[in-house]
């Protein structure tokens, strides 16, 4: 078990997702199914953090996956910046998006942390694409 923040210590507000999240990490939630309705980011910046709730609990996609889920292959490079600006970044599980080669690429909470989560999903279920 992961030790996080009391749950007295949370907001009201954020009761739910802090519920979720420690039950996350306790192995007991793999989809999240919290509410938002971000008033950030461009829609395409929208489009994709959207696409990345596809991508399942231990699997991986490359950006040219989820390009591709967007019906726009050429976005690549756009799916990218996308993805390093996720400002929920577990609950829109942009470590999951690896490079089309296999290798693990940029991630803003440092690739340690990439590589760790990874594991820690991997530990239950491997590879494949969305779903």
């Amino acid at each position: 078990m992961i030790v996080a923040t009391p749950a007295a210590a949370v907001p009201a507000c954020l009761q739910e997702a802090h519920r979720q999240l420690q039950a996350y990490f306790d192995r007991e939630l793999r989809e999240f199914t919290l509410t938002y309705a971000p008033a950030f980011g461009t829609d395409f910046q929208r489009q994709v953090w959207q696409a990345l709730t596809g991508i399942g609990y231990g699997r991986t996609a490359s950006y040219l996956d989820v390009a591709r889920v967007l019906n726009n292959p050429k976005s690549v490079r756009a799916v990218g910046a996308a993805n390093g600006q996720n400002p929920l970044a577990i609950v829109w599980p942009c470590h999951r998006v690896i490079g089309a080669d296999g290798s693990l690429t940029g991630y803003a909470g440092g690739m340690h942390r990439k590589k760790w989560l990874l594991e820690f999903e991997q530990s239950t279920r491997q590879g494949g694409l969305f779903g």
